[in-house]
This record gives structure tokens, sequence and C-alpha cells, in this order.
């Protein structure tokens, strides 16, 4: 199972930006998928999850600014994050979960910003 995320670059405060997540290999079914960050020198935190049946958590800090959504059908998931703020700045790495308590990584996607 391998997850490519794309859609990282560079930004401007107050810009927009769409991540998107896409994974393939021998899966059967995708229960959540989500995104998380990380920060240099912090620890890496959730951004936004969606179960399989549209269920969504949010950070407090990205609500309102950040959406989170997927594609079953292409085994797809997305970040469409609007009003992007410096602190926004960070590695940002998708994450599922897949039956039998499985997770897997995709390999990050630098979210630098212009400030």
């Amino acid at each position: 199972v391998q997850l490519q995320a794309f859609g990282g670059g560079l930004v401007q405060p107050g810009g927009s930006l769409r991540l998107s997540c896409q994974a393939s290999g021998s899966i059967f079914s995708i229960n959540d998928m989500g995104w998380y960050r990380q920060a240099p020198g912090k620890q890496r935190e959730l951004v936004a999850r969606i179960s399989s049946g549209g269920s969504i958590n949010y950070a407090d800090s990205v609500k309102d600014r950040f959406t989170i959504s997927r594609d079953n059908a292409k085994n797809t998931v997305y970040l469409q994050m609007n009003s992007l703020k410096p602190e926004d700045k960070a590695v940002y790495y998708c994450k599922i979960w897949v039956p039998a308590v499985r997770v897997y990584w995709g390999q990050g996607t630098q979210l630098p910003s212009s400030a």
C-alpha cells in the first residue's frame, strides 16, 4: 500500500491551497482517512480526519478554515486549506486506517510560507 500526496508548495498568508492524497496497492476498503502535520520542533498533530461514513473531526486551530473530503472511488482524501496563516507552515502527512487495525502514512508534503 502506498500513499502519494500532492499539492504542497509556497503560499502567501491568507491564501489557499489544496492537498490531495491517493492510496494505491492492495486495498480492499478504507475506514478513516486523515491529515496530520508536523512543524519544526513540534510533535505531529492531527489536522482533520474523516470516517467512511463522513463523520469529520478538525483540530481547533483549523476549524472554519480547512475542509477535509474524500473520494472513495479514487481512494483519495483532500484537504482544502483557506485563510492560511504562518503557523500552518509544516510538513503535512496523510494517513489511512484500514480493517484489521492497520494504518498507512504518506511521505509528507511541505507547506512552506513566503513569510
